[in-house]
């Protein structure tokens, strides 16, 4: 059965390659031609499951439709939803073969008809509803940002998930304010770092973080205390503020949400942004994932407004995807780039990978390796083998 299930697998693979038209780009960049349509590279995810069923091939490329900007793309952001979506470990996942990638960065090179603010060569970021990961993107204008001049293209494909996400939790959802506590998961990673810069813009907000041991010494300055994400940080909050804390992001699940709750200060605020512990092992496991959601305490509304505790949950892909709310996002963005401006925020790049090397970085992401944003770099050769 584990025979038909690989030959299955490589023959879904071929189809792919055989409708792209050519075998699987290795390597190189540049629009090419089949035929009268141009073509481009592009991450295709055949099927949900291991790394394995991730490949570079080659695609048709899009062209903008009424509303949309055709980018050429520079540089694509990876996250940890990007993980859940090659296993299907997401509410009503779509079909593959898809492309997977959320938000990119790149320059403008065709318009749509109705498309007004942006000009062929404008320097941009966006956020795409998958098929970032590619040399070409077309997505809605009103999904689309103009880069600040002194920000890299790799640095703009590290910005919209993480800071926008930091941003909307920290002061729309949790309204953020001098003198308040904040307790973040995850503290290394992108949207760690997004939320530590960001409470720094506030006076006398205390960050309390959680991280793998190898990472403190090169984050410990983004927080004002920082534990093991093994240790029992509970303890450890409780010794140094007794009430507590007045936010919790977690993006962890599991256990992690009564614990969160627990730490919580009357009127505090509990947001639940992810589940990264979902995600045990290459594939995914029904029974890990049943296992966590098991340890998930279960929420009594009678003792929330007995205890003066709000618990909330946030997710931004839905927000700009499914509830319209991209005008309310790009005023975000707008707030954001103006912190760019004035050096108080920056994003944190960890490395840069090229498309071919996608499944590495994606191990990467899933051993917690990074510190910052992993960022898929559309012009890069991919780093020879070292035997």
């Amino acid at each position: 059965m584990a025979k038909e299930g690989v030959e299955k697998a490589e023959e879904t693979e071929q189809m792919i390659e055989k409708e792209a038209g050519k075998e699987p780009a290795e390597g190189g960049g540049g629009s090419h031609r089949l035929g009268d349509a141009q073509e481009m590279r592009a991450v295709v995810l055949a099927g949900f499951g291991g790394l394995n069923k991730l490949r570079v091939t080659r695609k048709a490329m899009p062209e903008p439709q009424d509303g949309e900007l055709k980018i050429r793309v520079k540089a694509c952001g990876l996250n940890f939803i990007d993980l859940m979506v090659r296993q299907g470990n997401i509410d009503n996942p779509p079909k593959t073969p898809l492309v997977p990638g959320f938000e990119c960065s790149g320059i403008v090179e065709a318009l749509g008809d109705s498309v007004k603010g942006y000009e062929i060569g404008d320097r941009v970021m966006a956020f795409v509803n998958y098929n970032a990961w590619a040399e070409v993107v077309c997505t809605p204008v009103e999904f689309v940002y103009k880069i600040p001049e002194d920000m890299s293209f790799s640095e703009a494909a590290a910005f919209p998930m993480n800071f926008v996400t930091a941003y909307m939790m920290l002061f729309e959802v949790a309204n953020l304010r001098e003198g308040m506590s904040v307790l973040v998961h995850s503290a290394g990673g992108g949207v760690g770092q997004a939320v530590a810069q960001l409470c720094s813009t506030v006076p006398n907000v205390t960050v309390f973080g959680t991280a793998s041991t190898f990472k403190h010494e090169a984050i410990k300055d983004s927080m004002t205390h920082l534990f093991d994400r093994n240790a029992d940080y509970v303890q450890e909050v409780k010794r140094i503020s007794a009430e507590g804390v007045d936010i919790v992001l977690d993006c962890l699940c599991g256990d992690n949400t009564g614990k969160g709750l627990s730490l919580l200060k009357p009127l505090g605020t509990y947001i639940l942004y992810g589940s990264s512990n979902m995600v045990t092992g290459e594939t995914k496991s029904f029974f890990s994932f049943a296992k966590s959601w098991w340890q998930v305490e279960k929420v009594n509304p009678i003792k929330l407004y007995e205890e003066n505790k709000v618990i909330a949950g946030f997710s931004l892909l839905n927000l700009l995807f499914k509830q319209g709310r991209a005008g309310l996002i790009r005023g975000v963005v707008d707030k954001l780039t103006g912190l760019y401006n004035q050096k108080k925020i920056k994003p944190v790049v960890d490395s840069l990978w090229a498309l071919e090397e996608v499944k590495e970085a994606m191990q990467r992401i899933h051993d917690r390796g990074n510190i910052g944003k992993l960022i898929l770099d559309v012009e890069k050769t991919p780093t020879p083998l070292v035997s």
